[in-house]
């Protein structure tokens, strides 16, 4: 995951800090609130392809987050630099659409907002398109080109996250998570579940617990 202003064999240590203090916030796969309004932390183990930018920005922005009075005053000053860099980077210009209040970005920004909140309810994609004010056939095209995904494809990982935290941290079965989160069948939920994730939904849970667990027996 080469970055764009450091030397690549500086960035392998950058990259394995990074890493850490994200498994910290993001105990599995998924999207994490931190305690700074507006940034998450997101946790990925499929291979992706994207590049990743200001590493040292992002490392310092995610040691704060064990300073709740250092956060407050110096995340702001974290955040402005990652933005700076990325909109000096290859992709600033694609950045620099996400702050204009008609760009398609901006545009899709709110569809994804809207899914993100409304994940357990049914998708009208129709409604979708009027809420961003584009027609239904570019709303699909410029949804996938932001997310590399369709509407209805990213309401579903939506939902299998959700529930594959409901599990792992409220200790819910798997019927009852996959009803909680907007899935009618048992049987579907379990299949799109294991075709998600590679396993089985308890099989998963377990799996990540027992991989939690090892630390532990390790340091007793």
């Amino acid at each position: 995951m080469p970055a764009t202003d450091e030397h690549p064999a500086k960035t392998r240590p950058a990259v394995a800090e990074l890493a850490r203090l994200i498994s910290l916030h993001a105990p599995y796969d998924g999207v994490f609130s931190l305690s700074v309004p507006g940034v998450d932390a997101l946790r990925r183990s499929r291979t992706a392809s994207e590049v990743t930018y200001t590493l040292q920005k992002a490392n310092r922005l995610l040691q704060l987050m064990a300073h709740p009075v250092d956060a407050e005053l110096l995340a702001p000053l974290a955040i402005d630099e990652i933005l700076i860099r990325l909109l000096r980077s290859p992709m600033g210009a694609r950045i620099a659409q996400i702050g204009q209040a008609e760009s398609s970005l901006q545009k899709m920004a709110k569809a994804v907002s809207w899914l993100r909140a409304h994940y357990d309810q049914p998708v009208d994609v129709e409604e979708l398109a009027a809420l961003v004010n584009v027609s239904v056939s570019s709303f699909h095209r410029q949804f996938k080109a932001v997310t590399a995904m369709s509407p209805l494809q990213y309401q579903k990982a939506l939902r299998l996250q959700e529930a594959r935290r409901l599990m792992l941290t409220t200790m819910a079965d798997a019927g009852s998570a996959g009803r909680r989160v907007g899935y009618v069948s048992a049987s579907q939920f379990s299949r799109e579940y294991a075709r998600f994730f590679g396993a089985a939904p308890m099989k998963d849970i377990q799996r990540l617990r027992e991989q939690d667990a090892r630390p532990n027996d390790a340091s007793a």
